[in-house]
């Protein structure tokens, strides 16, 4: 046999195979962006994209982030009003493009919540968000683009702070804190109050207002990783929060991935009672007592961000 003639061959044929293997691996891979660290001087984008905005304070809003060193751009539709939502659904979308190709935008940051933002998820051009990552917040209602944007786009995403929620009165310390050391990718640890169900878990933050997560099924919308379920909520009863829950649990690519449960505040329940005993029945390592909320004092959670669960101690 001759090994020099044959070399070429084995040569090509190793190449052949290093390629298909590359490209079976990117194929599989999520990519999540971390987008550029704000600072001072930096421009922050509002929009609206869920219900109609109080003038008063979208101005405070912007009073309080010019005061902390940022220049700010309104969307159009800002104080469109349409029923309870903020204008159409395609005008929203216009202005959200805008945003994200916006170069000087570094941030989008979401008026309120309220409702629409589900409205959106199917006619939302996703190359568009994939093609121009920035860091992008909100809660409540905004959840469902919060999940969509990491499903789709790969864009990890936070959940926390709005305009007119948050920076539309006196700006809380703490709120502020966590908001900034978050987007700004920096370690965060956060320590839970309670355990229901002790244990210890490692995977992507995933999570946000119960309700809006809830709205999203019949979607393609669970991660395809493990990931730790974060949740909140305000006016549901009890029996609602375990029907929220419940329907999550049913579905076996959720139960596949959730490994662990972090829970906020569900706040202006019926009955303390029932709620504590719907969470020490669950199975998953379960801790609660985060600021994960609606009220004032609130952590800022990165959806995508690989974290860990050990005891009460919830770091990324």
């Amino acid at each position: 046999m001759n090994i020099p003639i044959l070399c070429p061959y084995i040569y090509k044929v190793f190449k052949i195979l290093k390629i298909a293997l590359l490209t079976n691996f990117v194929t599989k891979v999520k990519i999540c962006y971390n987008s550029p660290m704000i600072k001072q001087g930096d421009t922050i984008g509002i929009i609206s994209l869920a219900g109609a905005c109080e003038k008063q304070l979208v101005e405070k809003a912007v009073q309080n982030l010019e005061a902390l060193g940022f220049n700010v751009k309104l969307s159009k539709n800002i104080y469109d009003q349409d029923r309870y939502l903020a204008g159409s659904d395609g005008g929203k979308l216009n202005e959200l493009y805008k945003l994200f190709q916006d170069p000087e935008v570094k941030l989008i940051l979401n008026a309120r919540g309220g409702y629409g933002s589900i409205r959106l998820i199917n006619k939302i051009n996703y190359d568009i968000i994939k093609s121009n990552p920035k860091l992008f917040c909100g809660f409540s209602d905004i959840t469902a683009l919060l999940l969509m944007f990491y499903k789709k786009c790969g864009l990890i995403t936070y959940h926390g702070p709005m305009a007119c929620s948050d920076f539309g009165a006196d700006v809380n310390i703490f709120t502020k804190e966590s908001f900034f050391k978050a987007i700004n990718n920096e370690p965060l640890e956060f320590t839970g109050t309670k355990i229901y169900k002790p244990g210890s878990a490692e995977g992507i933050l995933w999570g946000g207002n119960l309700a809006t997560v809830v709205s999203l099924c019949g979607q393609d919308f669970i991660p395809d990783e493990d990931f730790i379920f974060f949740a909140e909520d305000l006016n549901e009863p009890v029996y609602k929060i375990d029907k929220m829950f419940t329907q999550l649990f049913n579905i076996e690519k959720f139960n596949k991935h959730c490994k662990a449960i972090v829970l906020g505040d569900f706040l202006d329940i019926d009955n303390e009672a029932w709620l504590e005993e719907l969470f020490k029945a669950f199975t998953t390592p379960t801790v609660g007592g985060f600021k994960i909320t609606h009220a004032e004092d609130k952590i800022t959670l990165p959806v995508g961000k690989l974290a860990k669960l050990e005891n009460t101690i919830l770091s990324c």
